[in-house]
């Protein structure tokens, strides 16, 4: 009995110690250049978000055959370089098939943009595929 008395009173008085401490200020002082610091990471960190292990960035594609035939998806990437000549295309070999596909986009909205605006030129069927893709950034993509 005398041992729970005890410990409620030394209880109790650790509980209003406590609570008279409780209404102390910490100030600290910071160096403004950790300020700078972390913004630096910031843009370090949505940077590397971006990119692929292999330092391509990761984007979109549209994806307008996946063949069996080599030569079929060489002479469409060869049609698709006439027709687009400001754009890249691509023949990705995924066992088994032959993967054409036209673009660079950071966006998938832009993506779509190009797949809709030229959806008459472009075989019926063509999606949009994430990809690894060949960016490289503005200075106002690095600041950002």
């Amino acid at each position: 009995m005398m041992n729970v008395r005890r410990f409620l009173f030394l209880f109790v008085t650790l509980i209003i110690v406590n609570f008279s401490f409780a209404n102390d200020t910490i100030i600290v002082h910071k160096d403004p250049r950790l300020d700078i610091l972390s913004q630096k990471q910031v843009q370090i960190n949505k940077h590397s978000l971006m990119m692929t292990s292999n330092g391509q960035y990761k984007g979109f594609r549209v994806q307008l055959a996946s063949t069996s035939s080599r030569d079929d998806a060489f002479k469409m990437k060869t049609d698709l370089l006439l027709k687009f000549p400001d754009e890249k295309a691509y023949v990705i070999f995924q066992s088994p098939y032959f993967k054409v596909r036209i673009g660079n986009f950071l966006k998938k909205d832009d993506a779509e943009k190009f797949r809709k605006q030229y959806a008459k030129l472009l075989p019926p069927g063509v999606y949009i595929v994430e990809d690894a893709i060949d960016y490289t950034p503005t200075e106002e993509d690095l600041n950002q």
